[in-house]
C-alpha cells in the first residue's frame, strides 16, 4: 500500500472515530452552537431596533441583513472550542500517546480532528443560517458564483481557527484548560465589525475591531451575500486564513512530534 493510501485509508479511520465521540457527546456541540443562536436572535429582536440606527436607519430588517454575516462567522468561531476539548481530552488519556506507537500514518490522528472539526464547523454554519432565513435573512442580489466563494470563504476560516484550536487543545494540561484557551475564538468576533460598523467605535478601539481576522472575513462575506463594498478585505481574509493555517499546522505538528515526558 503507497504511503498516500496508507494516510487516506488512516485519516478516514480518525475521521469516523472523532465524529462518532460528537455524535455520542452532542451537548457540547449544542452548547456551542447556542451561544450564536443566541446572540442572533438577542441582537435582532432585543437591540435591532436601537442598533439599526448606526446602519442607516433602515430597521430591523436591515439589522438582520446585517448581522448575519458575522453570527456565521462567529459560529465558527464558537464550534472549533469542540476541537480543542477533543483533542486535549485525548492528549490528557493518553490515547495519542497510544497512537505514537501504532502502525498507522502519524498524521492521520491531527487530521482527523481537523476535518472532524470542519464539518462540525460547516454543519453548525448550516444550521444558523436556516435559523438567520427564518427570522427574515434574504440575499436577494447573490449570484450562484457569490454564493460558492461565500461557502468556500466560511470552510477556509473553519480550516484555519481548526488547526489554531487543535494547537491550542494539544498544548492544554487537561479539557477544562482547553475550553479556556480557545475562549478568544469566540470573543474576537465581539470586538469586530459583526454588530456594529468600525466607524461608529471610539477611535481608539478602531484599529483593534480592523485589524484582526474576523473583520475582513465578515466584510468580504457581507460582500458576497449582500452587495456591500469588499475592497481589499478579500485579500485580507485570504492573507489571515493562510497565515493562521500555516500557524496552527506548525503549531500542532510539533506538540504532536514532541518526545512525551
Amino acid at each position: 500500500m503507497s504511503s498516500l493510501s496508507l494516510a487516506v485509508r488512516d485519516s478516514s479511520t480518525m475521521l469516523r472515530r472523532n465524529l462518532l465521540h460528537a455524535r455520542r457527546y452532542p451537548s457540547l456541540t449544542l452548547n456551542l452552537l447556542m451561544t450564536p443562536v443566541m446572540l442572533l436572535l438577542l441582537f435582532v429582536y432585543i437591540f435591532g431596533g436601537a442598533m439599526s440606527g448606526g446602519i442607516g436607519g433602515g430597521g430591523r430588517d436591515e439589522y438582520i441583513a446585517y448581522i448575519v454575516p458575522g453570527i456565521l462567522l462567529m459560529t465558527i468561531g464558537s464550534t472549533v472550542v469542540g476541537a480543542a476539548v477533543s483533542v486535549s481530552t485525548d492528549m490528557s488519556e493518553g490515547i495519542i500517546a497510544r497512537f505514537r506507537t501504532m502502525a498507522i500514518h502519524r498524521g492521520s490522528v491531527l487530521i482527523g480532528h481537523v476535518i472532524g472539526g470542519v464539518l462540525q464547523s460547516l454543519a453548525s454554519v448550516v444550521l444558523v443560517g436556516i435559523v438567520g432565513v427564518a427570522i427574515g435573512f434574504r440575499s436577494h442580489d447573490a449570484t450562484a458564483l457569490e454564493w460558492l466563494a461565500a461557502f468556500g470563504l466560511l470552510a477556509l476560516f473553519a480550516l484555519a481557527l481548526t488547526w489554531i484550536a487543535i494547537g491550542m487543545g494539544m498544548a492544554s494540561p487537561n479539557a477544562e484548560a482547553a475550553s479556556n484557551s480557545a475562549m478568544p475564538l469566540i470573543l474576537l468576533p465581539l470586538i469586530s465589525s459583526a454588530f456594529t460598523p468600525i466607524d461608529s467605535m471610539p477611535g481608539w478601539f478602531q484599529p483593534i475591531a480592523e485589524y484582526q481576522p474576523f473583520t475582513p472575513a465578515i466584510e468580504t462575506l457581507r460582500g458576497l451575500l449582500l452587495g456591500t463594498e469588499i475592497g481589499n478585505n478579500g485579500w485580507l481574509a485570504l492573507g489571515w486564513s493562510i497565515a493562521l493555517i500555516a500557524l496552527g499546522y506548525r503549531w500542532s505538528t510539533a506538540s504532536f512530534n514532541r518526545d512525551p515526558k
